[in-house]
């Protein structure tokens, strides 16, 4: 999994398969804003709950912007 680029966010994934545990590093304009935690099951972080979590902040963020 690479990163993933949304709405002029970046966003960085890093995960422990021992700890089954993940973060989201949030990025803009080159600089980290945030840290979202999850926890996943098996070998990796599963793709449809990591886009889940991307939209999910990214709606937060820009929901009321004109």
């Amino acid at each position: 999994m690479g990163a993933i680029e949304h709405e002029g966010y970046r966003f960085e994934i890093e995960y422990s398969v021992l700890l089954q545990k993940g973060a989201l590093h949030v990025y803009r304009d080159g600089e980290l804003i945030e840290e979202i935690e999850f926890a996943f099951c098996g070998e990796k972080p599963d793709e449809q709950q990591i886009e889940a979590l991307v939209s999910e902040y990214v709606e937060q963020k820009t929901s009321g912007r004109c």
